[in-house]
């Protein structure tokens, strides 16, 4: 598909996860006539309307959607080859401090922090690993990956997946011994791994069931049980791989768990909760250029991991 420019699609990303149009053009420092002219352009090219506009607001059609599910990733990529190919005119250097949850910085991030410095030389890493939100205001730290949107409407989050979802996984030995729930509602008689936060026991668990066609189902919430309860993730995916229960665990956490078989996914006719995850920072000053060339990696090693979900 013939483009201007990467801008083209950078205005198009933007303008979705901003729903401004004024927004991104002071973002990029571009009139608004400027961004304006860029997405009707990428509409007349792509033949389909993309944003339904009003004098107040934007929002994605369902085409829209549609094509940011597979621009945001593609568009990631694209800038990741340009920084390649641009070689040592733009080397990046520096510190980076990022906070992680304890599962997925251990399990996802951590080989892909290590290839990301195989290509920069230049970048050193601080990683603080805790399943406790990190403050980002108060604590050394450059940007957050955190799963869930952020509550605190004063973040700026840059969104690495708006469609990652939790699975509800054991491991064969369990099932061998225990059997496996057909629906959600039979884990009442199961160990079921919970995780803790604070005083917090997340032992609710929710469910959609899927097949109503355009009607959007009511959750089903199911209260769970089991002997272990932790406070750390990583804990948490290590006992369901060990056997001694059911985990409700986010999918990048047990990506390679379920690829091997140590963990097979349950009930996977309904519908499990959507947990995006972002790159958070207290200010749009934090995302250096070395930040952002981070995200766009890591973008695209999650969305390739997500492409590979059964």
């Amino acid at each position: 598909m013939p483009m201007k420019s990467l801008q083209d699609l950078d205005i198009f990303v933007r303008t979705a996860d901003s729903g401004s149009l004024s927004a991104t053009a002071r973002a990029l420092d571009l009139t608004p006539a400027a961004a304006s002219a860029a997405l009707k352009r990428l509409e007349a090219e792509l033949g389909v309307t993309l944003f339904v506009r009003s004098t107040r607001s934007l929002r994605l059609t369902q085409e829209g959607e549609l094509f940011l599910e597979h621009c945001r990733p593609a568009l990631a990529g694209l800038r990741q080859v340009r920084d390649q190919l641009a070689g040592g005119q733009a080397a990046l250097r520096g510190t980076l401090q990022l906070a992680a949850p304890s599962d997925l910085g251990r399990n996802v991030l951590m080989p892909w922090l290590d290839e990301f410095q195989s290509q920069h030389a230049g970048v050193d890493l601080r990683l603080h690993l805790s399943d406790r939100a990190a403050n980002v205001y108060s604590e050394p730290v450059d940007a957050a990956f955190r799963y869930g949107r952020p509550q605190d409407s004063s973040l700026v989050a840059l969104p690495l997946s708006d469609t990652h979802r939790r699975v509800l996984c054991a491991a064969p030995s369990y099932l061998q011994e225990r059997g496996a729930p057909a629906t959600p509602h039979d884990l009442a008689g199961h160990d079921c791994l919970c995780f803790m936060l604070g005083e917090e026991v997340h032992d609710r668990w929710s469910f959609w069931p899927a097949g109503q066609g355009a009607a959007v189902p009511e959750p089903v919430h199911v209260r769970v049980r089991g002997r272990n309860v932790a406070n750390d993730g990583d804990a948490v995916r290590r006992w369901a791989v060990a056997g001694r229960g059911i985990a409700y665990k986010s999918y990048f956490d047990v990506a390679e768990d379920l690829a091997r078989g140590r963990l097979l996914a349950l009930c996977t006719d309904w519908t499990t909760e959507c947990v995006p995850l972002f790159l958070v920072a207290p200010s749009r000053r934090q995302f250096t250029p070395l930040v952002r060339a981070l995200r766009d990696f890591v973008a695209v090693r999650l969305a390739e991991l997500e492409a590979a979900q059964p």
